[in-house]
């Protein structure tokens, strides 16, 4: 009796391992593009490249490399001398808009010196001069009334003798559209008492007393044009290391503010 023999079948296709091999490449790929998916592009750097294509400046002077469909009108628009760049418009139209920033910064610092000048001829010719200080900022006109005009230390109540000053300083602000901001400021030395625990206290009480007695002495002087402001004694003007610097310090400021600063 013949034995038979068995004959092993050929598999056809790639060999198992080659199969192996492959998914693991295939995942290692899918894992790399996972993590370049999750990274993050540098926002600032991507705008700023972004910007220069916007601009186009490259293109004004080389040729494009790429075939115009109809090469015919593009030599004729350049016989003719007429410019298809936008850029030119967007230069000139900067450069207007600049300008007109420029004549209104200017028209605002006309305005301010001519508010200053106003102020200080109204000192002058009430003879305040020598008591009420005037001055410019970025805000508007500053005047500065000193504590011994219009309290008693350690006090938010006006002074009697202190009234007559604030009056015709409410007369001058009847006669401005502005608004205005009063502001309180103390010097460092601490103060805690019942009714002011800290010069914050102190300071915003000072500075609403000042508004109630101008909207109270004067009628035509519209109370949403004013604001109070308590900064303690966190903007001296000198330092607090003499008398007559802490009673610099210790002040309140009428700030009119400029139009496009209060706005």
């Amino acid at each position: 009796m013949k034995l038979r023999r068995r004959h092993r079948q050929r598999t056809k296709g790639s060999p198992k391992w080659m199969t192996t091999y492959a998914d693991m490449i295939t995942l290692i790929l899918v894992f790399f593009i996972l993590l370049f998916s999750m990274s993050q592009i540098n926002q600032v750097k991507f705008e700023a490249v972004a910007e220069s294509f916007r601009n186009q400046m490259i293109f004004d002077f080389y040729p494009s490399p790429v075939e115009n469909d109809n090469p015919t009108n593009q030599s004729k628009l350049e016989e003719n001398g007429e410019d298809t760049n936008e850029n030119d418009e967007r230069i000139e139209g900067s450069d207007v808009q600049a300008d007109a920033e420029g004549e209104k910064e200017k028209s605002e610092e006309e305005d301010l010196d001519e508010l200053l000048k106003e102020v200080e001829d109204f000192l002058a010719n009430n003879e305040l001069q020598d008591i009420i200080s005037a001055t410019r900022t970025e805000q508007g006109v500053v005047l500065v009334l000193q504590e011994k005009l219009l309290f008693e230390t350690g006090e938010a109540d006006i002074l009697s003798s202190g009234e007559p000053f604030l009056s015709k300083v409410g007369s001058l602000l009847e006669s401005i559209p502005n608004d205005v901001k009063i502001e309180g400021h103390t010097d460092n030395r601490p103060i805690s008492t019942v009714e002011y625990p800290s010069n914050w206290e102190l300071s915003g009480a000072r500075a609403g007393s000042v508004i109630r007695f101008l909207t109270n002495d004067n009628d035509d002087l519209q109370s949403e044009r004013l604001s109070a402001a308590a900064y303690a004694d966190t903007r001296p003007v000198a330092p607090n290391d003499s008398e007559e610097n802490l009673q610099e310090n210790r002040r309140v400021e009428i700030v009119i503010l400029d139009e496009d600063y209060s706005s």
